[in-house]
């Protein structure tokens, strides 16, 4: 689906997920946190393409959205909720919370029952486990569904 790529949060994952959409070749990143100095600084490097959008605005920047993340901590167990309404948020649009706990935060559940498309964080998880498993033990695992089922229980 054309359209940006909204990204919540201005963290380390952020800068992960900016870079790789960069790389894969997205035309336009609208970042937005909750500090927007930290959206800034982030959305310096490729100040042609991440455009930045002021917290109080996010749910108007989800109008030209086809893919929103989020990579803050909100919603994840233990921190406040991710405040967002999705009502702007187009039909087609993928949505993909990085936080793995809990797996259906309130953000996956909402977009779920409006009808898009929804990635959980448990990827994440297993993905960016396997080189810390790789340093300990020798063995860098492949993630098959075996593996996912593991880590879901």
């Amino acid at each position: 689906t054309a359209g940006a790529a909204v990204v919540l949060g201005a963290g380390g994952a952020a800068r992960a997920v900016v870079y790789a959409l960069l790389q894969e070749g997205v035309p336009e990143i609208v970042l937005t946190n909750r500090t927007e100095e930290k959206a800034r600084k982030l959305a310096s490097m490729a100040p042609e393409r991440v455009k930045v959008a002021d917290w109080e605005d996010r749910e108007e920047a989800l109008k030209q959205a086809a893919l929103l993340v989020n990579t803050s901590s909100l919603g994840m167990a233990g921190n406040p909720p991710l405040e967002l309404s999705l009502d702007y948020l187009p039909p087609a649009s993928l949505v993909h919370d990085i936080v793995y706990a809990p797996q259906m935060t309130d953000l996956l559940t909402a977009a779920k029952a409006r009808g898009n498309e929804i990635v959980t964080g448990i990827g994440m998880l297993i993905h960016q486990a396997r080189p810390s498993f790789e340093s300990w033990f020798g063995i860098r695992p492949d993630v098959t569904e075996e593996l996912e089922k593991l880590v879901r229980a």
